[in-house]
């Protein structure tokens, strides 16, 4: 196992790491839209989706992969009622259209909006 650790991301809160790479495959955990400089977290669905994505995005470079190898994704939303713009931001990310899980949860860390993990190819 590798562990990813990439300063373009934000650290983990928790007593859990960016990522791993198995066998040829990153394992990402869940991605808030955390800043990777300040912690702060933009307002409003969109801007949260995209820090999101922009955080996957650098966990897969971190480790030798990019966005058109994801082969799965699992989004967390605080609210299905975000769904459609969550998916405007999100498409213009995954363009290769990975396998999808999408739940609406409870609640989120640091009550942000929502959560994104994925699954790549090395």
């Amino acid at each position: 196992m590798k562990l990813i650790d990439t300063k373009n991301a934000p650290g983990a809160i928790g007593p859990y790491v960016q990522g791993y790479v198995v066998n040829g495959i990153v394992y990402t955990s869940g991605q808030i839209p955390a800043s990777p400089v300040d912690g702060s977290v933009p307002e409003g669905i969109a801007a949260q989706a995209k820090q999101s994505c922009e955080n996957v995005k650098a966990i897969l470079e971190a480790a030798g992969s990019d966005l058109p190898r994801v082969i799965k994704t699992t989004c967390f939303l605080a609210d299905m009622g975000d769904f459609a713009a969550f998916n405007e931001v999100y498409a213009g990310y995954f363009t290769g259209k990975p396998a999808r899980s999408c739940v609406a949860v409870k609640a989120l860390p640091k009550g942000v909006l929502c959560e994104i993990e994925a699954i790549a190819e090395v």
